[in-house]
């Protein structure tokens, strides 16, 4: 099992860090990786890559908690951000991310 937290309601600018802790299974495995789906949108995989180095993953074995550092939020990174893991066949309900102009 996934949960995710640290979401919430933001303003342009701001920083946030979610966090996603397993229980279960270790949070190592199965290639578990950050997401989310935007209104309107369909779902995305989240990465340093497709955010402009805004965003970055980062784990704590000993938590077993996967983290997602958000910097330098606009709007149209409102999103409900989940972790998944297509491998595994698992995700969690979400955090939502509303960020205001």
């Amino acid at each position: 099992q996934l949960v995710e937290s640290g979401g919430g309601m933001v303003h342009a600018g701001d920083s946030l860090q979610l966090s996603c802790t397993a229980s279960g299974l270790a949070i190592t495995n199965g290639n578990i990786r950050w997401a989310r789906k935007a209104p309107g949108k369909g779902p995305e995989y989240v990465s340093s890559a497709n955010t402009g180095g805004r965003f970055t993953t980062s784990r704590d074995s000993a938590k077993n908690t996967l983290y997602l550092s958000m910097n330098n939020l606009r709007p149209d990174d409102t999103a409900l951000y989940y972790c998944t893991s297509q491998s595994l066949g698992v995700s969690g309900p979400g955090t939502q991310v509303p960020v205001s102009s």
